[in-house]
């Protein structure tokens, strides 16, 4: 097995996105070499990538923060643009939907990309995510390149356990290329 190399300015972009890094990793990168380390894992990435291969420091886009003060939450109640969950939409929320709501990813998604609808179409939306989520399997987002790992780890493993799922995920990771689950990455259990 290949050693996954250091993250370092010896590196060209093609092996930097060849090999795993935690999100830390890349923040201290860009802490040591100047670079600014704000934004989610596939921004700072790509951030990165370009300083390896063209020596520049690409600016960070700049989010504008303005969100009005939400008001009372009713049914009628129009979703505001800017969406971000508050204790005030998750009581409003509990109060609909019972105290087993909570916010899927699924469901944040949904709230962020309807402004204009209305919270009685949100209740709805949840129940269909609800539902939908029952009869299959959930997209994860491709930063969450473990969760989706460990998933289909014990979808093609059903008797392993958690221990033998994070080896592989280990031993997968230190590898290059992608990081999706294989049967081949079982070599790294065959000792557990």
């Amino acid at each position: 097995m290949t050693e996954r190399p250091d993250l370092s300015t010896k590196l060209d972009a093609a092996t930097f996105r060849s090999y795993y890094y935690l999100k830390e990793e890349l923040v201290s990168f860009c802490r040591e070499n100047g670079l600014p380390a704000s934004g989610g894992k596939e921004e700072i990435t790509e951030r990165i990538a370009c300083y390896l291969d063209t020596g520049r420091i690409n600016p960070v886009k700049k989010v504008s923060k303005s969100r009005k003060e939400v008001g009372v939450i009713t049914e009628q109640t129009i979703i505001e643009p800017d969406f971000v969950c508050s204790e005030k939409h998750r009581a409003f929320f509990k109060e609909k939907i019972g105290n087993s709501f909570s916010f899927p990813v699924a469901f944040q998604k949904w709230l962020k990309t309807n402004s204009g609808k209305t919270y009685a179409q949100a209740i709805e939306a949840y129940y269909q995510i609800l539902e939908e989520k029952k009869k299959g399997k959930t997209v994860i987002d491709r930063q969450f390149e473990y969760n989706t790992y460990i998933r289909d780890f014990f979808e093609a493993n059903p008797g392993k356990t958690l221990q033998q799922a994070i080896a592989c995920w280990k031993y997968k990771k230190a590898l290059p290329g992608h990081n999706r689950y294989e049967d081949a990455d079982l070599t790294a259990v065959k000792d557990l």
